[in-house]
């Protein structure tokens, strides 16, 4: 409750019927400093060794177009090595000029995150857009099988 300390017309010390805006700026202060610290801790990157895949394999067409990319970062369409600059001719080749055929993508595990996602956009500026992650899928019985386990829609 706030008191006028004005000197008014009555002599009486009555109840300001103005807004106390102090406790409204501590407060304001109070969670200006709990996002400052909790910002930082949401952004913070954690290291992940990421799972094997359980989820349903897609069916492998009768030819697959695999391109690999290895620790080393080089490629390989099919099993026969290709230039990074020279790929969207490569596959066109492979293809048959069919933008549409999915490209079963597989990579090295020591492959960096933004290693892949380059050859990724490589191959969307080639205008293949289907492409299929190829990962390990779990047997349940302790192994594990190579399969293309994840896709783009399309």
């Amino acid at each position: 409750m706030g008191v006028n300390l004005k000197q008014g017309d009555d002599d009486g010390m009555g109840e300001v019927s103005e807004i106390n805006v102090t406790p409204f700026i501590d407060v304001c202060l109070v969670l200006l400093i709990i996002f400052m610290v909790a910002a930082p801790l949401s952004t913070v990157d954690v290291p992940v060794d990421l799972p094997v895949s359980n989820a349903t394999p897609e069916p492998r067409p009768e030819e697959p177009t695999y391109l690999t990319v290895k620790s080393d970062l080089s490629l390989i369409l099919g099993e026969e090595a290709v230039a990074p600059e020279a790929l969207a001719a490569a596959l066109e080749a492979k293809t048959g000029g069919n933008r549409d055929e999915r490209i079963f993508l597989r990579a090295d595990g020591a492959v960096a995150y933004g290693s892949l996602m380059d050859v990724m956009n490589d191959l969307r500026d080639a205008g293949y857009l289907k492409i299929a992650l190829v990962g390990l899928e779990d047997t349940g019985q302790g192994g594990s099988v190579p399969r293309p386990v994840a896709g783009t829609p399309g």
